[in-house]
């Protein structure tokens, strides 16, 4: 869905269920006006696109009709839109309605905070105990009527069936009612009408006490789904609390507390140890080890020094550090992930889908089930009408499509959320299905499979040492923010190194740079321009032409005008990229490098870590040709980049793989982002992916399977009502339960 203007997404209080987010769905969908709409029972949420921003208030209107409390997740028409939910004119009995309380007293801080998708929101079911819920009261309503109703029918047998049919229906009006706005709606087939049906058929054929049970059992179960759901949810909004209420914020010289979500970009905030990052940022000051485990997942604490990015909700190790803002709160890398992977749980897979266009003829093909159950056999073969209307008002309630529905799209709400909090984002159930096929992944070289900044790899001494080398060159480059200079510097540093200054310094263009260091004149630059100045030996000439073969770049120093020595520099592949390039292999996946660099280094680099196919000296049109050819080929392509210049090729890719996922441009562009960088985290989403569908094959055959068994054993008399909708609620609970499985992360670690 394209966001627009006239786009909303909204969280909806109380839709726990996949019939639930259907229904809504469906009946937006028959609102004038509405382009697309798209609804997560697993977040909560709903996003609507619309010709005109007054339809909205017709999108609104409908949902509370169905019984649910909605709020903008933007801070825009927030408190219209409280208003309206809360208006008593809205009669919404709902078992779904998640609270009562008045919004008009929320603080100011937590309006602000909701409105950037931050730290407060309004209060719902999530944020009280399970057994304080509209849910819970609702089930112990009914079970109370029901004891009571066989309290009655001990001391009053003849008043017993009146007793368990005012039982019953303390716990059926609810449902009636949403059954009812669903039917006003234009959705007459919906689990809520079968129940109604079924319970009230039941009464009607003398089985009141099996209606009261059936009904207690249903909203027991519709409770378990909302804990389950609850669940999955808050494991994506636990997000939230990783990033700190406060900061210290530098003002005119002093330190004061502010809340973190009003931080203007450019603030500088002091952090101590073992505080939490309260912005995304760069470091101006200080170096600390940083635990980015709670947003990346490295286990390993990173080294960070002033210029290195930090990320909000991260750990400070052992040093304070002044840190400079560099995102709002509403655009750190935390609140982005969390809207990512909601936005991604609303849009959905080709096999969820699928499932979704199945159960709309799912539903009426159980209602017509029914009726045939119940009326050919006594038709037919002069058999009990009593017994087989029984039969088939059971038959109803097996057929309850609740567990079938929420088979796909729990598993992978739970896979995306697993996912998100390893640092592995995917832009929905159609990537992750995507991913399991691919064959053949094409890696941008630069920033990707190498660390994107040349590093010092040799250093050549002829007439100095290698010390006096590095502190003669690194006095040369002083001051230049030249990639090959910044890595001369960098290398002097680690070594403890501290250059003298430099005078009479002039840069020769295309050649190097002279300048005059303790007397001494000193020129450092390209192997050619070195050769216009003095003679270099053949031996020293042949090993510059290998390092030259390695890929490497070389600069040559003279002192006075006498050879010194020379030092090599490379973008050297990141320290795990062979062993995650070496998983894929294993896996049987082709491994292409797409790069626009020259061919040696290419082929050096890759022939190093082991490609099968090495492309160099491309341009952007020439990547997203090859990916093109690849597919046209019959091959399944994943494309990894930094989503920046291979943007074309990500989008022409199967799937495209952003690597430092913390980027705009990589939660933007591309349909999946690894947030740490890792090559070996392709492979953990892929495995991901793989687990994902093995998962809904599994919740499937759960659902399906209990309902046939069950099926069978009503129709020959075994089972009746109670344990039909047990075969429901129980495939419903068992199949989240499954797909919360896939929130683990101890197989994501053993991946690694």
């Amino acid at each position: 869905m394209t966001k627009t203007e006239n786009t909303r997404r909204y969280r909806v209080d109380g839709m726990d269920c996949a019939s639930c987010a259907t229904k809504i769905d469906t009946a937006v969908r028959k609102l004038p006006g509405i382009e697309d709409v798209r609804v997560s029972a697993t977040a909560g949420t709903m996003t609507v696109a619309t010709t005109s921003a007054e339809s909205f208030a017709g999108v609104e209107k409908t949902v509370r009709q169905l019984g649910y409390k909605l709020f903008p997740r933007d801070g825009a028409d927030r408190a219209e839109s409280q208003s309206a939910s809360a208006d008593p004119s809205c009669h919404c009995d709902h078992d779904h309605e998640a609270h009562h309380h008045d919004h008009a007293h929320h603080h100011h801080e937590d309006d602000k905070a909701e409105a950037i998708g931050l730290h407060g929101h309004d209060h719902d079911e999530e944020d009280d105990p399970w057994w304080k819920s509209r849910k819970a009261r609702l089930a112990l309503l009914s079970g109370l009527a029901l004891v009571l109703a066989y309290a009655v029918g001990l001391i009053y047998p003849d008043v017993a069936p009146y007793a368990f049919a005012i039982a019953m229906l303390a716990g059926l009006v609810p449902i009636a009612r949403r059954a009812l706005a669903a039917m006003l709606a234009g959705i007459p087939f919906t689990i809520e009408t079968l129940m109604t049906i079924a319970a009230i058929g039941a009464v009607l054929i003398d089985a009141g006490e099996e209606a009261a049970v059936v009904v207690f059992l249903f909203l027991v179960g519709e409770l378990l789904e909302g804990i389950a759901a609850g669940r999955a949810r808050t494991s994506i909004r636990a997000l939230t609390d990783l990033v700190p209420r406060t900061a210290q914020l530098e003002d005119k010289g002093q330190l004061r507390e502010v809340a973190a979500e009003t931080l203007a970009l450019g603030s500088i905030i002091l952090v101590r140890p073992g505080e939490r990052i309260a912005a995304d940022g760069e470091i101006v000051a200080g170096e600390s080890s940083i635990n980015e485990a709670p947003v990346t997942g490295e286990s390993t604490p990173v080294r960070k020094t002033a210029g290195e990015s930090v990320f909000a909700g991260t750990v400070n190790g052992d040093a304070a550090l002044r840190v400079r803002v560099t995102a709002t709160a509403a655009d750190n890398t935390i609140a982005r992930v969390i809207r990512l992977v909601e936005e991604a749980q609303e849009a959905k897979s080709p096999t969820e889908r699928f499932i979704d266009r199945f159960s709309r003829y799912y539903t009426p093909g159980v209602l017509l089930a029914g009726l045939l159950v119940a009326v050919l056999p006594p038709l037919l073969f002069g058999l009990a009408w009593s017994e087989w209307i029984y039969k088939g008002l059971a038959v109803l309630l097996i057929g309850c499509p609740c567990a079938l529905v929420i088979s796909t799209p729990a598993a992978i709400a739970a896979a995306l959320s697993a996912g998100a909090r390893r640092g592995l984002l995917l832009k929905g159930g159609a990537v992750l299905e995507q991913l399991r096929h691919i064959d053949t992944i094409a890696f941008d070289k630069t920033g990707t499979l190498t660390e994107g900044k040349p590093t010092v790899t040799d250093i050549i001494p002829v007439s100095a040492s290698e010390t006096d080398i590095l502190v003669r060159a690194a006095a040369l480059e002083a001051g230049s923010s030249h990639p090959l200079a910044l890595a001369i510097l960098a290398r002097a540093a680690q070594s403890g190194l501290v250059p003298p200054i430099a005078t009479d310094a002039r840069a020769l263009g295309g050649k190097g740079v002279e300048a005059t260091v303790n007397g001494e004149r000193l020129f450092l630059g390209s192997p050619r321009a070195a050769a216009e100045r003095t003679a270099l030996p053949p031996q020293i000439a042949q090993t510059i032409e290998d390092l030259h073969g390695a890929g490497k770049t070389v600069s040559v120093l003279l002192i006075d005008g006498t050879l010194a020595g020379a030092i090599a520099m490379r973008d050297e592949p990141r320290a795990d990229a062979a062993a995650g390039l070496r998983t894929l292999k294993q896996a049987g996946i082709r491994l292409v490098m797409l790069t626009g660099d020259n061919r040696r280094t290419a082929e050096a680099i890759g022939a190093s870590l082991g490609m099968d196919e090495i492309r160099s000296e491309l341009l952007p049109e020439d990547k997203q040709r090859i990916v093109s050819e690849l597919k046209s080929a019959g091959r399944r392509v994943a494309k990894v980049g930094d989503g920046i210049n291979d943007a074309p090729a990500l989008a022409a890719a199967d799937v495209g793989i952003a690597m430092g996922g913390g980027t705009d441009v990589a939660l933007e562009t591309a349909d999946a982002a690894i947030l740490h960088g890792r090559i070996g985290d392709i492979s953990r989403m892929i495995t991901l992916s793989k687990r994902t569908m093995g998962n809904i094959v599994e919740n499937i055959t759960i659902a399906l399977g209990l309902k046939a068994v069950f099926l069978v054993t009503t129709i020959l008399g075994v089972t009746g009502l109670w344990p039909a909708i047990l075969a429901d609620t129980g495939a419903t609970v068992l199949v989240t339960i499954n797909a919360l499985r896939l929130l683990s992360n101890r197989w994501m670690d053993r991946e690694k």
